[in-house]
């Protein structure tokens, strides 16, 4: 079964598209910088580390008082890990085991 994204289209597609181009981490830094404010590269970064978190199972009280993660950024990661597209358990099949601690 294909994954439909309710905000498809050929601008997304584009987007999606240089991503997958990018082969070595300072591409991606390189793209990154480039396209993203550094806060929107930090917010992102901020998710990915409370989803690998919540997927150790550390606790969300132990996430926030450690991790500068709100309340709700938590809860929409880990609704996310629980009702989402899989996205984030494709990559923790594909990366090496992320080793992020609190």
């Amino acid at each position: 079964m294909l994954f439909e994204a309710k905000y498809a289209n050929a601008d997304v597609d584009l987007l999606y598209d240089a991503v997958l181009s990018l082969k070595t981490r300072e591409e991606c830094y390189r793209f990154f910088d480039d396209l993203c404010t550094i806060k929107e590269i930090q917010d992102m970064a901020s998710r990915l580390k409370v989803a690998c978190l919540l997927h150790a199972k550390v606790s969300s009280q132990i996430i926030q008082t450690q991790v500068a993660a709100s309340t709700s950024t938590i809860g929409r990661v880990n609704r996310s890990l629980r009702y989402g597209a899989e996205g984030y358990d494709i990559v923790f099949d594909r990366i090496k085991k992320p080793t992020v601690r609190p």
